[in-house]
């Protein structure tokens, strides 16, 4: 398995350029055969970014990072996979189905993680072919966070496949969210996420939108920042999210959850609670 490592966080700029020019190609590739790993040994932690971050997804202030922050910082290293010349799938066209993260510790803010990235074998799916996106945090040499990031590339599919889904919980709401037309433009900036199907009214109809969407890590990150402002996030967990049906902006929504002993039930729906956006299931460690 091929190894490419960085010094710095490699720029979202020539990548964007990248992933344009990549989905216009297929590779002959096969991710489980020859999968190109990505590193970055030292990944420094802007305090400004990180308060951008807080602010725009809900967390409160405090001495470690929030459970999603990981993922924006290996975000660059996933666009950097997926517009590699190797990688079999055309960027432009992957759909986020689902999320997974393990915090194994709580990371501090002054830290300066190592970053691993990697793919993982293909797999059939009804509407086409999953993988996942592997993101591995390390501080000081030791394991503290892992997270799977489960994609869709559209093709004829096959319809007999296993999906696997989180079971909606259908829970009442705890929490009402009214979410502004420019929220995809705030978690691009804050995330570097800047899929133009977030961005405006017109850029996500150029992709069959009627206008533009939250990011899907936006909302599992405001779904775990209610939660911990409720004092209910433990320290160490596993927490998995399914993205069901596109949350439009601006828009309301009911947020809710129900915890359990050690295990955590939340959704987003809309107004009506008639359409669900989004599950989780989150299990203390």
């Amino acid at each position: 398995m091929p190894t490419r490592r960085y010094d710095d966080s490699p720029g979202l700029g020539s990548l964007y350029a990248r992933t344009v020019k990549a989905t216009l190609r297929r590779a002959d590739y096969e991710p489980d055969a020859d999968g190109l790993t990505l590193e970055l040994p030292r990944s420094a932690i802007d305090q400004d970014h990180l308060s951008a971050y807080r602010d725009v997804t809900g967390f409160p202030a405090g001495p470690a990072l929030p459970a999603t922050y990981p993922h924006v910082l290996a975000f660059p290293l996933h666009l950097d996979l997926m517009s590699d010349p190797s990688f079999p799938y055309k960027p432009m066209g992957i759909v986020h189905l689902s999320n997974t993260i393990s915090q194994r510790q709580p990371i501090p803010i002054h830290a300066e993680p190592a970053i691993r990235v990697h793919s993982t074998p293909e797999r059939p799916h009804p509407k086409g072919t999953v993988f996942d996106v592997v993101s591995e945090v390390r501080v000081d040499g030791e394991l503290v966070w892992t997270d799977l990031t489960t994609l869709l590339s559209r093709s004829s599919g096959t319809e007999s496949a296993h999906v696997d889904l989180l079971k909606n919980p259908e829970l009442d709401p705890t929490a009402w969210w009214d979410l502004r037309g420019n929220l995809g433009r705030r978690y691009a900036a804050a995330s570097g996420d800047r899929n133009p199907i977030h961005l405006f009214k017109l850029t996500a109809q150029a992709f069959g939108f009627p206008r533009q969407i939250a990011h899907g890590m936006w909302a599992k990150a405001a779904a775990l920042a209610s939660i911990e402002r409720a004092g209910k996030l433990p320290d160490t967990f596993t927490v998995r999210v399914d993205f069901r049906k596109p949350l439009l902006l601006p828009s309301r929504v009911q947020f809710g959850y129900q915890q359990t002993g050690k295990t955590t039930d939340f959704a987003l729906y809309d107004e009506q609670h008639e359409l669900t956006h989004l599950i989780g299931h989150l299990q203390a460690h």
